[in-house]
């Protein structure tokens, strides 16, 4: 019991750890499921902790991660009994373990799963440990997959289950589904197990760091990659829906609209001319406008990529949208969002065709100036404008009255810098006197933005 304790709080502080949330509260839960589950089933144990922990898909990959390395299936030397194999791994020759992986992938009895595992963990054993530097070994899933090359084998297994009137046709894609899916459970197996041995000789906190990715919602914008970036789009949309139901408020509960003057003397005839009851017409809806200036330097290039994904979404939520970008001198951006373009024709268009740079160094200020120069007009008092940069000018003045004078002038003002709050006004970050006039945020993920939006009135 003492063992399990300390396996369950390492669990939970690891899950807080890889940017998962885990309150106090549910941890008590998951102890509490533990006490009417089976121990010894080891899946009822990854049901009862996920019911109990994990929130929101995006978190179920890592929480599995996390799992199999406090939970393992098996110990190095004390291995539960593993399936018959029909051949000897330790022995056997690549063209035939490879041959019998193969048969594996295309096996669909009830035991094929457990045995894949098995054979995963007798792969690893043979041909994960490499040396990792001098004097020094440890385990990789490279060296595994290099030796068997299960993504080769897909040629050679279509050959064999299927006929010849079968090949290009429904049975060919129904076996290409089937055999990708078992190469993805293949490597997955192997990436676990290698993460298992690691984890027996360099302890579970030292791997649990490095093994998990964060979950989408808290990838930093500053170090996504273009696979986040693709991932994050599915995520703009509902964003921009609530960013605009957000500034689309205007009146408060309890504001009333204009005077109905022809319903209140309806009604007073029933207090002989009187008007002891006034009535008023429904507010009228604010019909927002959005102004965007983006910053779309080399620092912030994947933010930038990223606020450009939800300008185009807010394009088709505003019923006026109007979109910058900027280095050291700014452009109107807002021609290549129209409605039905495609995203990656407009940001390929942006990069070539968009007037945003003189010298290719960030000027804030210059492109402040010349932003309410030539764009003045549009910004009014419908108009909530929103900033997007890490505000580092590069040591250059920072036009801090021309700012004051867009803010006044519009609806709303906002400002979302991608860096840490920590590294504000370190180096040629002026953000401190940016922020004294328009209100600036911390919004360095998806989760942030989202906490944004929700604090809009």
């Amino acid at each position: 019991m003492p063992d399990l304790l300390e396996r369950h709080v390492g669990f939970l502080r690891a899950l807080r750890a890889a940017g998962i949330p885990v309150s106090p509260a549910e941890g008590l839960d998951a102890a509490r499921a533990l006490r009417v589950i089976e121990l010894a089933d080891r899946e009822s144990l990854r049901a009862a902790y996920a019911a109990t922990l994990v929130k929101k898909p995006a978190y179920r990959p890592g929480f599995d991660v996390l799992f199999d390395l406090w939970f393992p299936a098996s110990t190095t030397g004390l291995h539960a009994e593993r399936p018959h194999q029909a051949i000897d791994p330790e022995t056997a020759t690549v063209p035939e373990l490879r041959d019998h992986l193969a048969h594996l992938l295309t096996e669909g009895t009830e035991g094929a799963e457990q045995e894949l595992r098995a054979f995963a963990q007798a792969m690893v054993e043979r041909f994960g440990r490499q040396p990792a530097s001098p004097g020094r070994q440890s385990w990789f899933s490279f060296s595994v997959l290099r030796a068997l090359s299960p993504e080769t084998l897909m040629a050679g297994i279509l050959r064999n289950v299927l006929r010849d009137g079968e090949r290009g046709g429904l049975a060919e894609k129904n076996v290409r589904r089937r055999v990708t899916a078992g190469i993805r459970r293949f490597e997955d197996a192997v990436a676990s197990d290698v993460r298992r041995r690691i984890a027996e000789e360099s302890g579970v906190e030292r791997i649990a760091r490095s093994a998990v990715r964060p979950p989408l919602d808290q990838i930093d914008f500053l170090r996504a990659t273009k696979a986040d970036l693709a991932r994050l789009r599915r995520e703009v949309y509902p964003l921009a829906r609530r960013l605009a139901a957000r500034l689309t408020i205007k009146h408060r509960k309890g504001r009333r609209g204009r005077l109905d003057f022809r319903r209140t003397m309806r009604a007073s005839l029933q207090s002989g001319g009187v008007p002891l009851t006034t009535c008023f017409k429904p507010p009228r809806p604010h019909k927002p406008e959005l102004v965007i200036l983006c910053d779309t330097s080399d620092s912030v290039s994947s933010f930038a990529h990223f606020t450009l994904l939800l300008t185009y979404a807010l394009r088709e939520q505003f019923t006026k949208v109007r979109a910058f970008g900027f280095v050291d001198t700014v452009d109107e951006i807002t021609r290549f969002f129209v409605p039905g373009a495609d995203i990656v024709e407009a940001m390929t268009r942006l990069a070539n065709e968009a007037d945003m740079v003189r010298f290719g160094r960030t000027n804030y200020g210059h492109a402040l100036e010349r932003f309410a120069e030539r764009y003045g007009d549009a910004i009014g008092p419908r108009t909530s404008l929103l900033i997007l940069g890490d505000a580092r000018s590069n040591y250059q003045q920072p036009a801090l009255d021309v700012l004051r004078s867009l803010a006044a002038g519009c609806r709303h003002a906002y400002w979302l810098n991608p860096e840490p709050q920590a590294q504000w006004d370190t180096g040629d970050s002026i953000a401190g006197a940016y922020g004294s006039v328009v209100p600036m945020s911390e919004c360095r993920n998806v989760a942030q933005l989202t906490a944004f939006i929700e604090t809009l009135a």
